[in-house]
């Protein structure tokens, strides 16, 4: 069982309630927020500072909270935690971040939450997780979905975009790197909690990502970033860290895989209605087809016999 005692049903079997239903939207809007407000953010300041600095934030604040509400950090499992952390704090941010500098938000809105679910079903086999003709199907529609989606965002009679292209490359790698973190993070959940375990790996993450911010400014342009960009990094560390990834995260512990992937169809279609309002972005008609097809060859990757629904991977975002 993933983050559970041998003595507690891995799957509650209550079905859920407006509180789950609450818990997911707010899920979905914190990560939807996360692209709208990255997007701004790394307008205005360099992606591997921002990053470091929200990590090291959220690894000191996660640390707190478990020292005051007694939740034990997987040090027994450091190793794994770092492995973990390499991936999903420090290759996701480094690639996402910098590739989102390249390329709209809608783009990143389409790319990494849809194509997640996918990646993240095959590395599963690394740990046991049987890999189905229903789940090589979906995995097949879900790339071609996703190459629509790279494709169509060139825009229709526009010169050809290296520079966007590139970034939806990133994007890609990233949501790999993030797969692979919550991959390696169902192994450590076994004997950790959730929220130990993001506090640990965020502790992790911004160690790493610190000397990187040295390539960029060497972090002498802090003391001058302005009062937005301070407030990107709030909504960062605030509600799409500490608040989406330990709920999402307590959603899967709770209920399981299946239905807390569910949360991830939610997130494309949040973050476009948020890059249109905000940042006035209109995604291309194909690129919506894209979208659609990759959503449904998640939905058929992700598909679960209702006896064995409580058992496999954290969802991802």
């Amino acid at each position: 069982m993933i983050g559970q005692s041998s003595s507690r049903p891995a799957v509650s079997t209550r079905r859920p309630g407006l509180a789950v239903a609450g818990a997911y939207g707010t899920v979905a809007l914190a990560f939807s927020g996360q692209w709208i407000v990255g997007k701004l953010g790394v307008a205005a300041v360099p992606p591997l500072e921002l990053s470091a600095i929200r990590f090291a934030v959220v690894g000191a604040a996660l640390v707190a909270i478990c020292a005051l509400r007694r939740t034990r950090l997987p040090i027994d499992r450091w190793r794994l935690v770092a492995v973990a952390a390499a991936f999903g704090i420090l290759g996701f941010n480094a690639l996402a971040f910098v590739g989102l500098t390249m390329t709209p938000a809608s783009d990143a809105a389409l790319i990494v939450p849809t194509t997640i679910p996918a990646l993240t079903g095959l590395f599963s086999v690394l740990i046991g997780e049987r890999l189905t003709p229903g789940k090589i199907v979906g995995f097949s529609i879900a790339s071609a979905g996703a190459a629509i989606v790279i494709i169509a965002g060139q825009g229709t009679g526009a010169p050809f975009s290296e520079r966007r292209l590139l970034g939806d490359m990133l994007l890609l790698a990233g949501a790999a790197s993030w797969a692979a973190y919550v991959t390696i993070g169902a192994v450590a959940l076994r004997t950790a909690s959730p929220l130990g375990l993001v506090a640990l790996s965020s502790c992790f993450g911004a160690a790493m990502l610190f000397p990187f911010g040295f390539l960029e400014h060497g972090y002498r342009d802090v003391p001058s970033w302005r009062i937005e960009s301070w407030l990107a990094v709030a909504y960062l560390v605030v509600v799409a860290t500490i608040v989406g990834y330990v709920l999402i995260f307590w959603a899967v512990h709770r209920f399981g895989a299946g239905l807390g992937s569910m949360v991830s169809y939610l997130v494309p279609l949040a973050t476009l209605l948020l890059a249109f309002a905000i940042l006035g972005e209109r995604p291309q008609t194909l690129q919506m087809f894209g979208g659609a097809v990759i959503l449904i060859g998640v939905r058929l990757a992700t598909r679960r016999p209702r006896a064995t629904a409580g058992r496999g991977l954290p969802a991802s975002f």
